[in-house]
């Protein structure tokens, strides 16, 4: 670890104590997270940020989450990385199991707390819609929903989809968009809390004294805004669950309040479009590039 990272650990956030044991975490795609074990025999994740500084937006969000969902508290945060050199985040280390790691039935148990979680997520309120700036939460104003078949003919011409998604298919995927467009219009002026990385390798579970699994910590804020819970509804729901889980975790989500209109499931996977769009202007090489294009081909198939 950096020289002026471990000085602004122990002699700002953690005040007198010393680094004993360091440990990385893997998963982190877009940061690097790192297990610190102080003398005192405390843990605590550092993270740093590799690809944008997100520092702020999450450590603003962990404080206005504490009491609404499971998040890691946040111990100390140099944004601008005044001290540490680089910006970076300390939290307390939430002991747990990525949901993505758990056994089938472990992953069938968790379900239902998964989806009562996102509502509760969504049930936070903005005054707009839109995409936050630095620490402070206050949407910009733009409409997350809006021009899918604009962005989606933009990803098909910029990206890298020829010889991968056929002439016909890019055509079918262009259409798909046109028509689910006007449909997104119902959702304009959704201002909920949307995570927007919701699914199985962003939270952790633990197993209650009863038995039960709970979701212990819901991780990785960095792309959240103002908009529909469908979004995360979408997310989680873009590869195939198992019947079990996706009954649990919808069931969960109305538990827990969150609303479900009609045509959830067509409007959910038009949101995930957004998503699955911008994969195809990666690198063909890169991990979720195959799987977009497989995803893709299986939404136009149904």
């Amino acid at each position: 670890m950096k020289p002026a990272i471990t000085a602004w650990v122990e002699e700002t956030a953690l005040p007198g104590q010393r680094i004993a044991e360091t440990r990385q975490l893997t998963g982190g795609y877009s940061n690097d997270n790192t297990v610190l074990t102080m003398t005192g025999g405390g843990q605590y994740v550092l993270r740093r940020y590799l690809r944008g500084n997100k520092c702020a937006l999450e450590a603003a969000l962990a404080h206005r989450l504490t009491g609404v969902v499971p998040v890691a508290e946040v111990v100390a945060a140099d944004p601008a990385g005044d001290a540490a050199g680089e910006p970076v985040l300390l939290s307390a280390f939430v002991p747990g199991t990525p949901v993505n790691e758990l056994d089938e039935d472990a992953f069938v148990a968790v379900a239902h707390d998964v989806g009562g979680t996102l509502a509760r997520i969504g049930a936070v309120e903005f005054a707009a819609p839109g995409f936050f700036s630095g620490g402070r939460l206050e949407p910009d104003g733009a409409e997350p929903a809006e021009g899918l078949d604009q962005w989606v003919d933009r990803c098909l011409t910029e990206g890298n989809a020829a010889g991968h998604l056929t002439t016909a298919e890019q055509d079918a995927l262009r259409r798909w968009a046109r028509e689910a467009a006007p449909q997104l219009a119902e959702l304009k002026g959704s201002r909920r809390l949307v995570h927007s990385d919701y699914n199985p390798k962003n939270l952790l579970a633990t197993r209650t004294d009863d038995g039960r699994w709970r979701v212990a910590a819901v991780l990785d804020w960095e792309f959240a805004f103002s908009s529909s819970p469908l979004v995360d509804i979408g997310n989680m729901l873009r590869f195939p669950r198992s019947e079990a889980f996706t009954a649990g975790f919808l069931a969960g989500f109305r538990d827990g309040g969150g609303a479900l209109p009609p045509n959830w499931r067509r409007l959910s996977q038009a949101l995930d479009l957004f998503a699955l769009a911008d994969f195809l202007t990666r690198p063909v090489e890169h991990r979720y590039f195959a799987k977009a294009v497989d995803r893709i081909r299986v939404m136009l198939a149904d």
